[in-house]
């Protein structure tokens, strides 16, 4: 079932990656590291290409043919975005640099406003740091208080505790769909749910969820949700913030300048209408439309078959790491199929250090990441410094997991020696 799976799709598409075809050591590439950044489609190459060679211009601000063209492929990016991930509106749609950003925006706008000394945020010890600082800074600058949900036995989200932090001091739950270290997956629905009891807003880091799984943010009900076109086929440099239209409304701009206003005068100035209040200066307008043929490349496999094939992808993985006796595994395992969990792998070796490991894994053409996943809190909390994580995407093949095992196996054979 797998191969017939992988044959159907990772082999399918591979041939659109050209990195995919590259050597690293004199070895064949095998990119397990798409939980940091994913590769690139030629379908998007050749987006951004065409833009700068025939359609270079600034967006809104001229008449002329080339700038039409540029409005027009830049705001329908925007649509796509709205449509990928069901929000009612594009207007619903800001773009940001990054994800970082995206949650720097709704701290620096909305958490300023209005959270006051003694109003609580609930965040998770398995956030990524830009679910975090921004929060801590806020937090320090207001009087609002941080708290976290804890991990249950099986390093999964503690719904328990969740439901006993929550109270009518709560103002905002910020929570990771996926976590980028432990895979776990969140019941970000339920979590939105619960928090409405107490009138709470809820922003959803989804960086990990939207490449890999179908989202529906009406369904979620969440307020915000970010992610970043980097981790979805698209370029560097771009990422997006949802906010339900009346909360986006109700925000104060982020940054001020071009582009964001109505009308300026010396001594005060008019916003534009939403979600142009939140995009100051000229954009990354090609990176926009990357995002957007990103996404109609990923629509055109089908979410609903990428999650397939990633859960067919994960079970493998995960049968052949928990027959490695040195690697312990952080998170939940998956089911049978693979699915419960994202299809990644954040591990350590006895004493070997994940960077020691992730350079001879190197050597042998095999890219994973090491260190702490930007999670510095989550791995003081599981007792690690550090670990090595191999990250799965639907151009990865079964075959690759059998090279990054043996490489795998090999490292920790050298180690052993060293270790005795």
């Amino acid at each position: 079932m797998i191969v017939a799976q992988e044959r159907t799709l990772a082999h399918r598409v591979r041939a659109d990656f050209p990195i995919l075809q590259e050597e690293v050591n004199g070895q064949p590439l095998v990119y397990l590291d798409n939980a940091a950044t994913s590769q690139k489609p030629e379908q998007v190459l050749k987006a951004l290409r065409s833009y700068y060679e025939h359609d270079n211009a600034n967006v809104h601000r001229g008449v002329h043919t080339l700038s039409s063209r540029a409005t027009d492929a830049y705001e329908g990016a925007r649509e796509k975005i709205a449509n990928f991930i069901n929000a009612a509106s594009p207007q619903e749609i800001v773009y940001t640099r990054n994800a970082s950003e995206a949650i720097n925006l709704v701290a620096y706008t909305w958490g300023w406003k209005n959270l006051q000394p003694g109003d609580e945020i609930i965040l998770t010890v398995m956030e990524h740091h830009s679910n975090l600082v921004p929060w801590q800074i806020i937090a320090q600058r207001t009087g609002a208080v941080l708290k976290f949900v804890e991990l249950t036995e099986t390093q999964e989200f503690n719904w328990e505790q969740y439901c006993q932090l929550l109270s009518e001091k709560t103002k905002l739950v910020g929570v990771v769909h996926i976590s980028n270290t432990l895979g776990c997956i969140n019941p970000v629905r339920e979590i939105v749910a619960q928090a409405r009891r107490y009138g709470a807003k809820v922003l959803i880091d989804g960086c990990q969820s939207v490449p890999h799984l179908p989202i529906d943010v009406q369904e979620i009900d969440c307020d915000w949700l970010v992610a970043s076109g980097h981790k979805m086929c698209a370029a560097t440099g771009i990422g997006f913030l949802y906010g339900k239209l009346d909360i986006l409304r109700e925000m104060p701009p982020f940054l001020g300048g071009g582009e964001m206003i109505a009308d300026v005068f010396l001594d005060r100035s008019t916003y534009a209408d939403l979600p142009h209040k939140f995009e100051a200066g000229t954009p990354a307008i090609g990176e926009a439309v990357a995002i957007g043929a990103a996404i109609d490349y990923l629509s055109n496999i089908g979410m609903d078959a990428i999650q397939a094939y990633e859960h067919e992808l994960n079970a493998y993985l995960f049968e052949q790491l928990n027959k490695i006796p040195e690697v312990t595994i952080y998170g939940p395992q998956p089911k049978a199929d693979g699915s419960g969990r994202a299809a990644l792998a954040s591990f350590t070796c006895g004493q070997v250090h994940a960077h020691d490991l992730s350079t001879i894994l190197d050597r042998a053409g095999v890219a994973i990441r090491a260190g702490h996943h930007c999670t510095q809190p989550l791995h003081r909390y599981l007792g690690v410094q550090s670990s090595a994580r191999a990250s799965l995407y639907f151009y990865n093949t079964r075959e690759e997991i059998d090279a990054f095992i043996e490489a795998l196996k090999e490292a920790i054979d050298f180690f052993s020696e060293i270790f005795g």
